[in-house]
């Protein structure tokens, strides 16, 4: 559970309202929502009904295998990856659009 609660602290630190519990989870802020599932050895990818835009939060040994998969699939959603190595992440590949700073 360690990641979820990583991903979870994320969100929260970036500004977004957290709900529910267990791996996959809401974040909102302002007008977005973000579904989050964090991958641990979950196979199944969203459905398009289930958001527009998605998060996936994986260790660093996780991360090239989801992204192909992502890309193979080619979800009507708008996705992302954000990798957690320890106390530290970083997003990996992010949605297309304009760049934006914090």
């Amino acid at each position: 559970m360690r990641l979820v609660e990583q991903a979870r602290s994320i969100f929260a630190e970036l500004g977004y309202t957290v709900e529910g519990d267990g791996p996959e989870f809401r974040a909102e802020r302002a007008w977005k929502v973000v579904h989050v599932n964090t991958v641990l050895e979950n196979e199944t990818l969203p459905t398009a009904s289930s958001g527009q835009f998605h998060c996936f939060v994986a260790q660093p040994e996780d991360a090239d295998a989801l992204e192909t998969r992502l890309t193979s699939v080619d979800p009507s959603y708008e996705w992302a990856i954000i990798v957690v190595d320890g106390e530290e992440y970083q997003v990996e590949r992010a949605p297309p659009g304009p760049r934006v700073s914090a």
